[in-house]
């Protein structure tokens, strides 16, 4: 069951068991926000990663991950005790005060640099270009499930600059430099990509290049 979240992040939960088969397994995590009115089947973003609750035990809940959101994220490093961001599926009548957030990553960066300017820390955070390409300066990025506005990026690596309430309210507080954190871009710039992505009929026998003369025929 998939949701829609917002990056604003409503509490830090706390891991309280993680049982791995050979490539997929369970976790289980304390919360005492996001469990307030969830019901099995309902989806809670854990470090911005979409996780469908399997079941409940007090102010404990369940989720499977399976092997793919292993390979693509870093829930595969969580251990008992870890910190983690939650956040529960936007509700319909809630206000919208970050971005569109799947919950499904694009992949994972390494944090390089952790800098403070006045009231505001700065992270440098390395990612690879194919997760570079969809982020823009002054665009918004999920960074563990976190609403982010990029202020710097080029072919290695893009910084986001944060207020001290934000650090204090998600696992940002605990994040070091060599730390691997979940990355979701917008998810506008890759619908605009798929979509003046030629068919293979209308570049055939040319370069698959999008054309000004190709834009005007599609409406653009």
């Amino acid at each position: 069951m998939n949701g829609m979240f917002t990056g604003l992040i409503e509490e830090i939960g706390i891991i309280n068991s993680v049982q791995m088969g050979n490539v997929s397994g369970c976790i289980s995590i304390n919360s005492s926000v996001v469990i307030n009115g969830t019901k099995i089947g309902d989806s809670i973003a854990v470090n911005g990663v979409c996780l469908t609750v399997t079941g409940i035990r007090g102010n404990v809940f369940e989720a499977d991950v399976m092997a793919e959101t292993f390979r693509r994220s870093s829930l595969g490093s969580l251990k008992s005790r870890s910190h983690v961001n939650l956040e529960r599926a936007m509700s319909a009548a809630g206000r919208f005060g970050g971005h569109i957030v799947s919950g499904h990553i694009d992949g994972t960066g390494v944090i390089t640099e952790i800098c403070t300017e006045e009231n505001a820390i700065w992270y440098t955070i390395k990612a690879e270009k194919g997760i570079l390409r969809y982020i823009v300066e002054k665009g918004s990025i999920a960074i563990d499930g976190i609403s982010l506005t990029v202020v710097y990026v080029d072919d290695i690596c893009f910084r986001v600059s944060i207020i001290p309430h934000t650090r204090q309210e998600t696992i940002l507080q605990y994040k070091e430099m060599g730390d691997r954190v979940n990355l979701e871009c917008d998810v506008i710039g890759k619908y605009v990509e798929k979509l003046l992505r030629p068919e293979p009929e209308a570049v055939s026998g040319s370069s698959g290049k999008v054309t000004m003369e190709f834009l005007r025929e599609h409406g653009f």
